[in-house]
């Protein structure tokens, strides 16, 4: 008889950022790696010879709600007074961070390491005295690659 499949949910994820005290996270973007199309023609040839170039790793957006906390945006501060020339210098604003995947009684069920990363943009959120909300503030964080380890 076959075993039944444990989905992992979408809800129950941690991140973890050096640096970072709280990393509460409500949202993170999907993980991507794309591959560009080296397309050769050859002589003689109807179609082309296609073989995978350079990899990409697309921005990664994390976003949570707002409190005192300013971990994330003095991690944006190192990033912006860097390219600025009056903050940290590379490589100091680098930093590596896990998206933790959990099952439903908190355990760890596989864990995404993404290297190199440093925070391109940062949101501190809307305001709208109409709505019934908490306010989010997001993150898009570059990094060089990330990997996948199950537990």
């Amino acid at each position: 008889m076959p075993t039944p499949v444990n989905w992992y949910k979408k809800y129950s994820f941690v991140v973890e950022i050096d640096g970072v005290a709280s990393a509460a996270f409500t949202t993170c973007s999907e993980l991507r790696i794309n591959a560009e199309t080296v397309t050769q023609r050859e002589g003689g040839r109807l179609h082309a010879h296609k073989s995978p170039g350079l990899i990409e790793y697309p921005p990664i957006t994390l976003g949570r709600g707002v409190t005192k906390d300013l971990d994330l945006y003095n991690w944006m501060l190192e990033t912006f007074n860097a390219s600025s020339g009056t903050g940290q210098v590379t490589p100091d604003l680098y930093r590596t961070f896990d998206i933790v995947q959990l099952d439903r009684a908190g355990n760890e069920k596989e864990r995404y390491t993404v290297h190199d990363a440093w925070c391109k943009e940062y949101s501190a959120g809307d305001w709208d005295n109409n709505a019934n909300e908490n306010r989010s503030e997001s993150t898009v964080i570059e990094a060089d690659y990330w990997e996948r380890t199950p537990a």
